[in-house]
């Protein structure tokens, strides 16, 4: 048996609550690795729907340990409200199934202030932030003045490390003609909700290691997806972490020999949120279908996805920019009844055909789609739980998919119902 590691192969939102909790079943513990509150995993069991931003979805399966893990940023006071919406639902957390690393950088309420404050002096330039402080916050920890959870231990060292961030963000927030923030009133905040954070906290390195010695089965769970990643994204349409399985190890401190097998996850077709390039993004009548049919909205800010057809140019370079092993492919039952599908598989750039997404950012705004043409079928797909009820141009469909993004499609979701689920191949097994 392997530890395996869920990452997102397109721009996120691709479904990876619904996967982890699923495999979690089989895990002893479920770690979260990097991003922060601006990811959102939805999960529906029995009809009942949880919404998750900070919190690993194996966190909603009982007898399980959910890990947030040192590449993850913090703000504590997101944190206690969704521990507190999900025990709401029955979900009972505490610190004997939900373990945060000592060493977590802080989301402060500064950092959402100068995220906003930058978004809006963008004008039209706008990244597309979530305007929640992510970025800011692994800025602080980057320059070695982030307040970390350990931090809410040693009230006198908490002080002044304050007093030095703000140095930094009131000027920037005085040069966008903004309200700044007072460390005495942050401070009181933090030794506020000290006592219900802290027993929490721990040394999660040492714990997984423990876990490894005893041949517990980890997995690990990203967010966002590899097309946000810091360096091999869109940028800088970007988020402000690596979202590849190698971060896996240093976002929770383990050695990257206990990353066994990396698991895509992929929809049907493809969305973003925000701005950035989008060389298969459909403007017309079939985006508006996808996105209806797919409740596209996003689970942290309620914008509407951006929606086009599967591009396999991207999902490919995932796969070999992640190490990604197999796929866990996702919403195909929104493609039902659609009579023709394309999949993109080359672009043109220029009187060039790529096989690749350029760095460039004006190169990635020029890249124009070559697709192939599938045949779409009209049995239901929805619900299903064996390969052989699906129809045969699904079949089709999928084998095409593998083909040209060179990966196999190991798993495929026909639903968000935890159980509509199909496995081809154990992401765990030898």
């Amino acid at each position: 048996m392997k530890n395996v590691v869920v990452v997102g192969a397109q721009w996120g939102d691709e479904g990876k609550g619904k996967i982890v909790d699923w495999l979690s079943w089989r895990a002893d513990i479920v770690v979260r690795y990097q991003g922060g509150h601006n990811a959102g995993h939805t999960l529906v069991i029995d009809g009942v729907q949880y919404k998750l931003s900070l919190l690993p979805s194996g966190v909603v399966r009982t007898g399980k340990l959910s890990i947030i893990g040192n590449g993850v940023v913090v703000d504590p006071w997101h944190l206690l409200k969704e521990i507190d919406g999900l025990r709401q639902k029955g979900v009972a957390i505490s610190p004997d199934n939900l373990l945060i690393a000592e060493n977590c950088p802080v989301i402060l309420p500064v950092h959402g202030a100068v995220d906003r404050a930058r978004e809006a002096a963008r004008g039209d330039l706008k990244i597309g932030t979530t305007g929640r402080g992510i970025g800011p916050a692994y800025e602080d920890k980057a320059a070695r003045r982030a307040i970390r959870l350990c931090d809410l231990t040693e009230p006198k060292i908490l002080r002044p490390k304050l007093e030095y961030l703000l140095q930094n963000h009131n000027a920037v927030l005085r040069g966008f003609g903004a309200e700044t923030f007072d460390a005495e009133t942050i401070y009181q905040e933090l030794m506020a909700l000290a006592p219900a954070i802290l027993p929490y906290v721990g040394v999660v390195w040492e714990r997984l290691e423990n876990a490894r010695k005893e041949g517990k089965l980890i997995l690990f769970e990203g967010a966002q997806g590899a097309l946000l990643d810091i360096d091999h994204g869109t940028y800088p349409f970007v988020t402000s972490s690596s979202t590849m399985a190698a971060n896996a190890a240093a976002g929770s401190g383990v050695g990257p020999r206990a990353i066994g097998r990396v698991l895509g996850i992929c929809k049907a077709y493809t969305t973003r949120v925000g701005a950035g390039p989008f060389p298969t993004e459909d403007h017309g009548e079939i985006g508006e279908l996808l996105g209806t049919r797919g409740r596209e909205f996003g689970t942290v800010t309620g914008r509407k996805r951006r929606c086009g057809w599967l591009d396999a140019v991207l999902v490919r370079q995932a796969v070999k920019t992640g190490g990604i092993d197999g796929i866990a492919l996702t919403k195909l039952d929104i493609l039902d009844g659609m009579p023709e599908l394309k999949i993109c598989r080359a672009y043109r750039l220029g009187d060039k055909v790529i096989d690749y997404l350029p760095a460039g950012q004006q190169a990635q705004a020029a890249v124009e789609p070559i697709y192939d043409i599938c045949e779409g079928w009209d049995k239901p797909t929805s619900g299903l739980r064996s390969w052989a009820d699906l129809p045969a141009n699904a079949l089709k469909y999928i084998r095409r998919i593998e083909e040209l993004i060179e990966a196999p499609v190991i798993l495929l979701s026909t639903s968000p119902e935890r159980e509509d689920t199909i496995l081809m191949r154990d992401p765990f097994g030898d």
